[in-house]
């Protein structure tokens, strides 16, 4: 564990230097709550991955979500019928349709005014203790809650107003963060220990990253508030719009899995024909660096790169698959690194979604977030760097 902790005060050097190299305001740098943040980044892993307390949660929760997903399978199973039973077509069963169930459960919570609360209380104490605004801690919640596209319609009466540098800050924590609709469909795939770890941690080191990247002073009650997150809808409305942007979500999801892993599958075959080894192979030379700063073991690292990449350039889906397709030949080390890693929006995919959601509601704001593109990639993808180099001290 102690090698563990030296490697990850290098990867702390590299990530330090990775963010700092495009900030122009490096002396307004708070490096109080960067180091607050890291201690209880590391603590909270500590507690998840290795404590009994920890793992009595860990279990509780994803007891929570596999009871959801056998209330969602009942309605999957009406209409797929034998399907789901022969597991023909399995992965879209068991893994996409649940998204509309939980879906229609968030809506519910939006709808009866319990979202808003939690939204508002634990974004008002994550604002206390990261010293950021209001305005980016209460949209970490909501992005969690809400979803990538559907949480800026919450801010759709501030967003003129907000500022470039803020509005940044805003696009990077929804693609460092993933939907809680989604999260039964990961645990489907991946360790729900894991999961539910990385959604957490996610949180803390989007904050590092945000006050090492783009650092501001703001008057906490001068800060942009939102004081009604609710929508003023039926119920039966409200039901059938989350139960809609459900089923949407599970269908481009499915469309985009088709359509990556086909054309990954044509890349390698191309790239085996001109260059011997297949896209993926190189991929993971490429990323291998990477793979090793967050603590894969040297044996691995190849693999958990082709992963890694496979996660930038397509999603986290496709990699998640492929690391469960890889898994007899890696470490049990590296499965849970890497598992922490994929758990988040972090790739080129969700530039659009996000940029597209943000436009629908604001022109300039959506104009503004396209032309950050990249720059939203590389420091989400920093973020789940952090958050797995952080679970790479703890996971033995």
């Amino acid at each position: 564990m102690f090698f563990n902790f030296l490697h990850f005060l290098l990867t702390i050097i590299i990530i330090i230097f990775l963010t700092t190299v495009l900030n122009k305001k490096r002396r307004e740098i708070r490096v109080r709550f960067i180091l607050q943040l890291l201690l209880i980044e590391i603590l909270l892993a500590y507690i998840l991955l290795h404590s009994s307390v920890g793992l009595i949660l860990i279990s509780l929760l994803s007891n929570i979500f596999n009871k959801l997903l056998t209330f969602a399978f009942s309605g999957t199973e009406f209409v797929f019928g034998g399907m789901y039973k022969y597991k023909l077509a399995f992965f879209f069963i068991t893994a996409l349709c649940p998204i509309i169930f939980v879906s229609m459960l968030i809506g519910i919570l939006q709808y009866i005014r319990v979202l808003p609360i939690i939204i508002i209380t634990i974004g008002t104490i994550l604002s206390k203790i990261s010293g950021m605004g209001k305005l980016e801690s209460f949209n970490a919640i909501s992005s969690l809650m809400l979803g990538q596209s559907e949480n800026f319609i919450a801010y759709k009466n501030i967003l003129y107003k907000i500022p470039k540098n803020r509005m940044h800050n805003m696009a990077i924590t929804a693609m460092s963060t993933v939907s809680m609709s989604i999260i039964g469909s990961y645990i489907r795939i991946l360790s729900p220990r894991y999961v539910i770890t990385a959604i957490i941690l996610n949180i803390f080191s989007t904050f590092i990253i945000l006050l090492l990247l783009n650092p501001y002073n703001i008057n906490y009650e001068d800060d942009i508030n939102i004081k009604n997150l609710h929508e003023n809808k039926g119920f039966f409305e409200m039901l059938s719009d989350y139960i809609i942007t459900g089923s949407k979500v599970a269908i481009i999801i499915a469309a985009m899995l088709i359509g990556f892993i086909s054309l990954i599958s044509m890349i390698n075959y191309l790239c085996n024909l001109i260059i011997g080894i297949n896209f993926q192979e190189l991929l993971g030379y490429i990323f291998s660096p990477f793979a090793w700063i967050i603590g894969i073991p040297e044996k691995d690292v190849l693999n958990a790169g082709s992963i890694m990449a496979t996660k930038l350039v397509s999603n986290e889906f496709v990699a998640m698959i492929d690391l469960k397709r890889m898994s007899n030949n890696l470490s049990s080390r590296s499965i849970g690194i890497l598992s922490v890693f994929l758990v988040s929006f972090a790739n080129f995919s969700s530039i659009g979604v996000i940029s597209g959601s943000i436009k629908s509601l604001d022109k300039n704001q959506g104009d503004t977030i396209a032309k950050y593109g990249f720059n939203l990639v590389y420091s989400s993808t920093l973020v789940s760097v952090l958050s797995a180099a952080i679970s790479g001290i703890i996971i033995k």
